[in-house]
């Protein structure tokens, strides 16, 4: 299935035991099956238990002490996205010799010569008192591609229009740009549901870890793009523009929201955000207080739509669509629907995106040289503009034709039938049950502030039937 839904949150939910299915759990300590309502059995499981436990953490700890040494001795690169301004590169064989028996290279950080530039303009003109916003308006107007949009393939959730006061942020941020590896910045922490009922389990959450806290490498093991002390003016220019500490705020309960990470908007194509207001569900868009605006997106400071605009609308077409009577042709729909519809991959739809945009940049510099513009300051930006073009089309035409297996009637029929009576779940459900079912049937929902419209599809897997109503709400 494809579907652009996340769920609220990742949870580690205590699952029933298997004998509430049926099911005999069977120990060898034991000599047969585990009899719950012993308690002699109930006392070894808890003993396993507790052992589990203990080795757990012992492996985590031990884990986090070699990856602590490896980026304080060797400065080590441990994975993950390389920062704007590097690239990965090969360091040669592993050298675990195991590893390297496998085939297994080591990487490391090298210069990009074409962000690097980028990440030193920033540092000098925010140190020089440039802001954020600022700085993201400028690197969007000179047509500098974003962190998203230069790497799409590591960023497919990020729309890469322009620049973003985050991304700037994040780059300032950053103290691997000294040359010098960081590790331990982030941790995980899992944190009860529920304190008054344990048995719910578990979400991680993410936290920033004190700077005390890093793991640094003894010596610089990368290029450096800038030097340690521009880093710390950078910094201290950060801690000065901080407002002052905000007075702990009472934590309220987390609201589901039955649309999250589906509902986009329909000018910037970016997720829209849940929101409370007034005790009902709304969801937001401000594109134009995050992204610089020299990318021609012509965006309100807010768009906003309430939950209760869209549900019924889209509740009443699918509890139609599934009903008993027509559920035999919305399967063949689903089915006949697979063939008509050319599979694209995310990153060659936004590489057309991207070379037409660049035509129509072309056509609107030629019309600002034919209007008196600087014919220089306009010649760089064809150039400039022409380079992306051709960057582009040479990287499309190297992609691989993407081939993807279609869905027989009967596994959609299957499928469709494992989520069960659709028509009562959308209709009894809470929002976090509803965010489920949506994301099972690959929903996609698309908001049109200038229309008041939303435009809904389903894709199982691929595209599907679409409906289009009209709502309640406003910009």
């Amino acid at each position: 299935m494809t579907g652009d839904c996340h769920l609220n949150e990742r949870r580690r939910v205590r699952s029933p035991p298997p004998t509430h299915h049926g099911v005999p759990l069977w120990v060898p300590e034991v000599g047969g099956a585990i009899d719950p309502d012993n308690e002699a059995h109930d006392l070894i499981m808890s003993v396993f238990g507790g052992m589990s436990k203990g080795e757990r953490n012992r492996i985590k700890v031990r884990v986090r002490a070699s990856m602590a040494a490896l980026t304080a001795l060797e400065g080590r690169y441990l994975g993950g996205r390389p920062p704007y301004g590097y690239q990965l590169v090969d360091l040669g064989p592993h050298p675990n010799p195991s590893k390297a028996a496998d085939g297994r290279r080591l990487h490391g950080l090298g210069l990009c010569e074409e962000t690097a530039p980028v990440v030193q303009r920033i540092f000098a003109e925010f140190i020089g008192g440039k802001g954020m916003f600022a700085l993201a308006e400028d690197l969007t107007r000179d047509g500098i591609l974003s962190p998203s949009a230069h790497d799409p393939d590591r960023n497919r959730h990020r729309s890469g229009f322009a620049w973003s006061k985050g991304a700037i942020r994040v780059i300032l941020t950053n103290p691997r740009y000294t040359g010098r590896q960081v590790w331990r910045r982030q941790r995980k922490d899992e944190v009860l549901l529920d304190v008054e009922n344990v048995s719910m389990g578990h979400t991680t959450k993410l936290r920033w870890n004190d700077a005390d806290q890093w793991v640094w490498s003894e010596n610089q093991v990368h290029a450096p793009i800038i030097d340690a002390d521009t880093f710390v003016a950078a910094q201290q220019v950060l801690a000065g523009r901080r407002h002052k500490p905000a007075q702990p705020k009472v934590r309220r309960a987390p609201h589901r929201y039955a649309l999250r990470g589906i509902l986009h908007c329909g000018l910037c194509e970016r997720r829209m955000q849940g929101h409370r207001a007034h005790d009902a569900a709304y969801y937001r868009c401000r594109y134009r207080q995050e992204y610089g605006l020299a990318n021609r997106v012509h965006h309100p400071s807010n768009v906003y739509l309430r939950e209760d605009a869209v549900l019924p609308a889209l509740d009443g077409w699918l509890a139609q669509a599934f009903a008993p009577s027509r559920l035999a042709d919305t399967i063949d729909a689903m089915a006949g629907a697979q063939e008509l519809t050319a599979p694209h991959s995310a990153t060659e739809e936004r590489l057309r995106k991207t070379i037409a945009d660049c035509a129509t940049k072309i056509v609107n510099y030629r019309a600002a040289l034919d209007a008196g513009a600087d014919p220089a300051l306009v010649s760089g930006w064809i150039v400039e503009t022409q380079a992306e073009r051709a960057a582009a089309e040479q990287r499309l035409g190297s992609l691989k034709p993407q081939v993807s297996r279609r869905m027989s009637r009967a596994e959609i029929a299957a499928l469709v039938s494992a989520l069960g009576d659709i028509r009562k779940v959308i209709s009894d459900a809470d929002p976090a049950d509803k965010a489920e079912v949506y994301r099972q049937l690959g929903l996609h929902a698309t908001y049109d502030p200038g229309g008041n419209i939303v435009r809904a599809e389903a894709k199982i897997p691929t595209s599907y039937s679409g409906v289009t109503e009209s709502v309640r709400g406003g910009t």
